[in-house]
């Protein structure tokens, strides 16, 4: 026994040794065995080693924790091959406590979430955009908005196509164009009542309109009495019958 104790002693006593499991006696030497003349200093290691087994325990519930909170921010990482051990060691919890460091930064790098504050502030901008008086409107608009924008999607595609513009042309473009054939036709227009009516300006038109409108009721009127006079009901009967009343 005593070479046992002496052999601890010197474990104890070596530079290695955590400061707190030796501790030299104060005093008068009691209940420590010697030898060589030379005390055993580690009459307190008991209490160290009860210290020490309260420890570990608190280290198993700590572990527990710990799991916990990794479950809650990085389930997806898979189990702790150690949660099935009895023995837990503090490298398995700096393992935990890095992953779920880790994932912290990664998030950093690739953008913070936004506050609740930021969010706030994006719908209230919404509901100023596209008058939403509350947020229980908030979605109908926005299937509006989405709906609405296919819409215009679609006829913007069409109209390229139609216009035979390139699919990057920009709206003002699409207006110039439509605008441009908007003027070609109205003057198509205007050069073939030109050619209808014999003129070339806008008097002459509204003379020959107002003689066309003198002239045409009167002789409408006696196109009908002949066609009564006549018993006919065709203007090319009109002729023959007139032919055989000579």
């Amino acid at each position: 026994v005593v070479k046992v104790l002496s052999h601890i002693d010197s474990v104890l006593r070596s530079p290695r040794a955590p400061p707190l499991i030796y501790r030299r006696s104060k005093g008068p030497v009691q209940n420590s065995v010697k030898e060589n003349g030379q005390e055993c200093g580690f009459e307190h290691l008991p209490l160290t080693i009860e210290m020490w087994a309260g420890q570990l325990m608190a280290l198993k519930d700590l572990h527990r924790s710990l799991r916990k909170l990794s479950l809650e921010l990085i389930p997806w990482h898979s189990a702790d091959p150690q949660d099935s051990k009895e023995s837990i060691r503090v490298e398995d919890l700096q393992f935990i406590v890095d992953a779920i460091l880790e994932e912290i930064e990664n998030k950093e790098k690739n953008g913070q979430t936004p506050s609740l504050p930021t969010l706030l502030a994006i719908v209230s901008h919404f509901q100023k955009l596209f008058d939403v008086n509350s947020l229980n409107g908030v979605y109908p608009r926005m299937n509006e908005v989405y709906t609405k924008l296919g819409e215009m999607t679609n006829a913007m595609r069409n109209l390229h196509e139609l216009l035979e513009l390139d699919s990057s042309a920009p709206p003002t473009m699409v207006v110039d164009t439509v605008g441009k054939l908007c003027d070609i036709i109205n003057e198509n227009v205007t050069e073939q009542v030109q050619q209808l009516l014999g003129t070339q300006d806008i008097l002459s038109i509204m003379k020959k309109l107002e003689e066309h409108e003198c002239f045409f009721p009167p002789f409408q009127a006696l196109i009908q009495d002949l066609l009564c006079l006549l018993e006919i009901s065709n203007l090319d009967d009109i002729l023959p019958a007139v032919r055989n009343l000579k």
